[in-house]
């Protein structure tokens, strides 16, 4: 089991990573951070609203079971955003440079790291 610290140094080192964050969507707040790339702690409000959204459209439409992810393409980075399912409330958000990164991988790697993350 990781700590908050332990897991961001483990979404930062991964290949073409620029930043990262762990937030409480809840209350779109920041538990920790690394790197930049964007502005993280606007990020994580915002992407709060994101998850909130998608969760509430899934739950109109009835569809069941959790998200495992959600990617959002720009023209030079990669943001992929992974409610966790073991820490109810909190997401995971990485953004990636889009031409160093191997997006299987990363996306591998943020699903290992996620489940590793001790109960906040």
């Amino acid at each position: 089991m990781s700590n908050i610290e332990e897991t961001l140094t483990g979404l930062i080192n991964i290949d073409g990573a620029l930043g990262c964050a762990i937030v409480d969507y809840t209350s779109g707040m920041m538990l920790g951070s690394q790197g930049g790339g964007v502005d993280l702690e606007l990020a994580a409000a915002g992407n709060s609203d994101v998850v909130k959204a998608k969760i509430k459209t899934m739950e109109s439409l009835g569809i069941k079971g959790d998200i495992e992810d959600m990617m959002i393409t720009l023209e030079d980075q990669l943001h992929i955003i992974r409610p966790s399912i073991i820490n109810e409330g909190l997401f995971i958000y990485l953004v990636l440079d889009k031409k160093r990164a191997n997006l299987a991988l990363a996306r591998r790697n943020v699903s290992q790291l996620e489940k590793t993350l001790q109960r906040v």
